[in-house]
Order: C-alpha cells, then sequence, then structure tokens
C-alpha cells in the first residue's frame, strides 16, 4: 500500500514531494551499505548436486550440479547478462565479494589465496523454463583438464576435498545484478588407504591361507619333478665318447678271386 498521502502531511510535503521521497526510500533499501551501489537482487534458489544415478556425479576433483532451469526470468536480468556460477570454500563465503568488473573476476589460480572464484560462463538463454524429455540438463564442475587456471572462467579440476559451497551471480557490464543463495556443504570424495588388518585371524581365514599354501606347495612339487624327469630323459639318450675309446674295424672284400692253377700242375 502506498504511504506517501500519510506521509506527506505528517512532514508537511506536497504529493509531489512525497513521491519523490519514497523513491529515494526505495532506493536506498536496495544499495550496499558502505558502497553507493544497488545490490543485485536475490533469487530464491539454492544450487544442488544432481539428484540423477550418474557415473562420476562426486569424485575426488569433480562434482555434478543441476542447471538452474527457469530460475533468470527477472525483468532486472537481459538475455545479454552473464550469469557465473561462483565456488568457494564454505569459510571464505562469508567474506566473498562481487566483482565489479571482468577484470575483477577471480580465475582458479587465485583459489588459494580468496577462497572462491567463477567458471561456467552462460546466459539465461542456456537455462530454459522448460526441459525436453529425456534431455539431461547438468553441470560438471572441474571436468576441464586443459584449460590454464590462470585464465577467467576455466573449469579447472578441485584440488582438495573440501567442503564446497556454489551459487549463481548474474553481471552486466554496470557489476552485479542478480544472485542466488548459497547451496549446502558439499564433500568431494578421498582415496582411502589400504589398512593392514590387525588383530588374530578367523578360523575361515586361516583354513583359506593353508589351502593356498599346501597348493602352492604341490605346484612347486610337481613342477621341480617335471624339469628333472626332462633333464634325465635328455642325459640319458645322449651317448658319450672319451678320448681313450678304441674302435675295431673288420675287413670285408667284396670281390671273390680265384687264383689261376699253374701250368702243369698235376
Amino acid at each position: 500500500m502506498d504511504n506517501s498521502w500519510r506521509l506527506g502531511p505528517a512532514m508537511g510535503l506536497s504529493a509531489g514531494q512525497s513521491q519523490l521521497l519514497m523513491s529515494l526510500l526505495l532506493l536506498l533499501t536496495h544499495v550496499q551499505p558502505g558502497t553507493g551501489v544497488a545490490a543485485p537482487e536475490h533469487i530464491n534458489y539454492v544450487p544442488q548436486l544432481s539428484n540423477d544415478t550418474l557415473a562420476g556425479r562426486l569424485t575426488q576433483s569433480t562434482f555434478t550440479l543441476e542447471q538452474p532451469l527457469g530460475q533468470f526470468h527477472s525483468h532486472n536480468i537481459s538475455d545479454l547478462d552473464t550469469i557465473w556460477l561462483v565456488v568457494a570454500l564454505s569459510n571464505a563465503t562469508q567474506s566473498f565479494t562481487a566483482p565489479r568488473t571482468n577484470q575483477d573476476i577471480p580465475a582458479p589460480a587465485n583459489f588459494s589465496q580468496r577462497g572462491y572464484y567463477l567458471t561456467l560462463r552462460a546466459n539465461r538463454g542456456l537455462y530454459p523454463s522448460d526441459q525436453a524429455r529425456g534431455q539431461l540438463r547438468v553441470l560438471r564442475v572441474g571436468n576441464d583438464t586443459h584449460c590454464q587456471p590462470t585464465k577467467i572462467g576455466c573449469n579447472h579440476p578441485l584440488l582438495g576435498p573440501g567442503p564446497y559451497r556454489m551459487k549463481f551471480l548474474v553481471m552486466n557490464d554496470e557489476g552485479p545484478v542478480a544472485e542466488t543463495k548459497w547451496s549446502s556443504d558439499t564433500h568431494l570424495q578421498q582415496a582411502q588407504a589400504l589398512r593392514a588388518v590387525s588383530g588374530p585371524q578367523s578360523p575361515g581365514t586361516v583354513v583359506i591361507i593353508a589351502i593356498l599354501s599346501i597348493l602352492l606347495a604341490v605346484l612347486l612339487t610337481a613342477l621341480l619333478a617335471v624339469l628333472i624327469y626332462t633333464c634325465f630323459n635328455s642325459c640319458r639318450s645322449t651317448s658319450l665318447s672319451g678320448p681313450e675309446e678304441t674302435g675295431s674295424m673288420r675287413r670285408y672284400n667284396t670281390h671273390h678271386t680265384f687264383s689261376t692253377p699253374a701250368k702243369g700242375a698235376s
């Protein structure tokens, strides 16, 4: 309800002056304290992980978000405005300051100093209100292993387990236009170190180990027997000769010769 008709007489102002005063009050409510710049519009949306069953939905360096479909239809947002995803450590959300210009946008290389960076540049045309049937719309954060971390908007793999929190930020040439709420904490998967089993072994484990040991011993014995048998046969079939061995040779006449009797012999 317009209360300017009450405010005017109470302060001795005319109707026109009252309207001007109300406009100034409304403007002040949208200005960030200490900056003199209009605060971005708040969108009642919380980013969340995808509910679909996906391979790699949550890994050691990536996570998958649902796309914010139909969340940027406000008249304050134009088709030319840029929509960024802000990725921040949970303890850095309180110190987050929306960049005023494109030059102020932090890249992944600044993550260790600031605790947040902007990635996945888009516009509201990429987040329509209607979703085609059978079409999966997700955002995989940290999926680009080839981009340079110093490049603004690089979707570089995340370097730690987190926890992380995300929100969407709409910007134009004059600065922030609108923003969503921060998401809840997201923890990435961590590699589990193999631990040696401590304490006494169960009876079943002991039996299995004993059976495997016996089978291994039988296998080694069989292999050794095969090697010995092969070597023995090979050595036995080979004739050995020494320098002291002698051989005898019989002489055979292949042609029979007869002596002719001498003449005059009786």
